[in-house]
């Protein structure tokens, strides 16, 4: 259901994810990985609703094997150009307004992706990357597991239920509500793919900090 505008959030913490929350990565991670089905026969169309909102090294385990090829030989390949390749990343609508009227306390980023990865592409959209940030690399299990969530919300110190969990792919909200939280999805070219009973805006210019109201952070639906 979309958060209709005049509603208030309140959390003690906020839990962003980066690709596709924050920043709009797309372009580059489509480009390389559909130059790579191309080169091993793998049909693009099966992979491209598979891909987003999980661990690279997760989804290379899921395809390698599919086209016969190893799967650290194609990690190592495909790692090292997502992170050399950051042109045309760019921050989602109001990211970086939000995220700079927000307490550093009081928010962090929970992403798939490992910490070079994580810094080349917040770098590239012009976001600081947070204290207590938490990367695929840190986690057993990537999303939709919802480790990387309950760790989040412990090094926030808030309780999941109190978290305020932002995603844009199913793995990732189904992490948030796995982990107890409540997830906020960004959802403005999605939002028939949102899960029933989740709520969801376009980007986040939806959204204005208004304060903090009983140790709570409250945002705004405008």
């Amino acid at each position: 259901m979309r958060l209709q505008p005049g509603l208030a959030i309140d959390a003690q913490a906020l839990l962003f994810d980066m690709d596709g929350t924050l920043i709009d990565s797309r372009v580059v991670v489509e480009k390389i990985w559909k130059r790579w089905c191309d080169e091993v026969g793998l049909d693009w169309h099966f992979v491209l609703p598979r891909l987003h909102g999980v661990r690279m090294y997760d989804s290379i385990k899921e395809f390698a094997p599919m086209a016969g090829q190893d799967i650290d030989t194609v990690y190592e390949r495909l790692y090292r150009e997502e992170v050399e390749d950051v042109d045309g990343i760019v921050p989602i609508p109001g990211a970086i307004d939000l995220l700079a009227a927000l307490p550093a306390d009081r928010w962090t980023i929970v992403t798939s992706a490992d910490t070079v990865l994580a810094k080349a592409r917040l770098a590239a959209a012009g976001i600081t990357p947070p204290p207590r940030m938490v990367t695929g690399e840190v986690v057993t299990n990537g999303k939709p597991d919802p480790e990387a969530y309950l760790l989040g919300a412990e090094r926030m110190g808030a309780a999941p239920a109190h978290c305020l969990v932002f995603e844009d792919a199913k793995a990732g909200i189904d992490a948030g509500l796995g982990a107890g939280a409540r997830v906020l999805a960004i959802a403005g070219d999605h939002p028939t793919e949102v899960p029933p009973g989740v709520e969801w805006i376009t980007d986040l210019t939806s959204l204005r900090y208004d304060g903090i109201h009983g140790n709570q952070v409250r945002l705004l639906c405008v």
